[in-house]
């Protein structure tokens, strides 16, 4: 006995439509992630030199008076200022560490040799410890090492070039799009808003999300205006450990400028960057001074501490209103779904969250 079952348009659409346009969306959006991540990043510097903007569009109206070319060439010139910063960091730090790289590269037998006495000196260490060959051990071990090494970087050589392409292609996306959103984002949010309030009787929706919106690109600005300041303040003081060090120790007094630009630049990484910055420079001075090293490294530790407990709150204040336990959450979330883009942009998007949930009685209140 068949039985004839009936449905109508709207069941078809809603168990089988609708499920099948999500699992489409969600398709989609994950063959275009890489695009999305480059363009969320490109708004994301482009809100982060908002404050910048603001500066040199002051200094524009004062000083050649009111005009609306001023604004996009306020923009121009903040972006051409941060362009131009990332890439005198780059000049300086890069050839720094590879001369001093070389350096220790050419002064490491000698180094070797007052420091543990030679290879005869690691195997008479090696028989107080039972082992009666092992300068050989080692050596043997780092030939191994070298050996595989030489190896991965032979069967990989043709990927990592094609690898640093396309991080470089990627890099240029997001610097030409950076400025276009520079350029051409207030224009289209305020058509955005204009189009959303034509014919709506109740504007209270409106000037809901207008408000929410602003909140968060606020929260963006704010949170990478502060970082930089806090960022700049330790690049300086780690610099400046690393000069007088040098009037002290064998080391150069010209490390000093590239160090603090080390530590300024990774002081950008959220929660971590401050310990790896602080390890580079440790390291890069290991080189030079084991001596210098070891003193910059106490140093430092107790100026992070310093700066941790006193200065960056005192700078950065309460303006994101987030607990230490929602921050760490966040970047965790962030750099296990992002890698290091997902950690410097998880504080800001926690900081957007709680925006919403602040003005979730408002978002309410104005559906009714």
């Amino acid at each position: 006995m068949s039985k004839r079952i009936e449905t109508d348009l709207q069941t078809f659409i809603k168990f089988w439509l609708v499920p099948l346009g999500i699992a489409a969306l969600i398709f989609i959006l994950y063959k275009a992630l890489t695009g999305l991540i480059i363009i969320g990043g490109a708004i994301f510097l482009a809100l982060a030199l908002k404050p910048l903007v603001r500066k040199v569009n002051d200094f524009f109206v004062k000083h050649f008076g009111n005009d609306k070319k001023h604004q996009t060439l306020s923009a121009v010139f903040a972006y051409l200022i941060v362009v131009f910063v990332l890439g005198a960091i780059v000049a300086i730090v890069g050839p720094v560490v590879v001369n001093e790289t070389a350096k220790f590269v050419q002064h490491f037998p000698e180094t070797f040799e007052n420091t543990f006495g030679g290879w005869e000196g690691i195997n008479n260490f090696g028989k107080n410890i039972g082992i009666e060959n092992l300068g050989g051990e080692i050596s043997g071990s780092l030939s191994e090492l070298s050996n595989k090494l030489l190896g991965l970087l032979g069967n990989n050589l043709v990927s990592s070039v094609s690898g640093v392409a396309d991080v470089i292609t990627k890099i240029v996306l997001v610097l030409v799009l950076t400025l276009l959103f520079l350029l051409e984002g207030p224009a289209m949010m305020a058509s955005f808003w204009k189009n959303m309030s034509e014919g709506e009787e109740d504007k209270r929706s409106i000037r809901v999300a207008k408000r929410i919106v602003s909140r968060m690109m606020d929260v963006v600005s704010t949170y990478v205006s502060r970082q930089v300041i806090v960022a700049m303040i330790d690049g300086f003081a780690s610099g400046l450990i690393v000069f007088c060090l040098s009037l002290f120790l064998n080391i150069s007094t010209t490390l000093a400028v590239p160090m603090g630009m080390i530590t300024m630049l990774f002081y950008l990484i959220p929660m971590f960057g401050q310990f790896i910055g602080g390890t580079l420079v440790t390291l890069i001075l290991l080189f030079s001074s084991p001596i210098a090293a070891a003193i910059f490294a106490i140093i430092y530790i107790i100026y992070a501490q310093i700066e941790n407990n006193i200065i960056a709150p005192k700078i950065q204040g309460n303006a994101l209103n987030l607990q230490p336990v929602v921050i760490l959450s966040a970047i965790v979330i962030g750099m296990y779904m992002f890698g290091l883009l997902g950690a410097i942009i998880a504080i800001p998007i926690a900081g957007c969250i709680r925006v919403l949930i602040d003005e979730y009685p408002n978002i309410k209140a104005a559906r009714k």
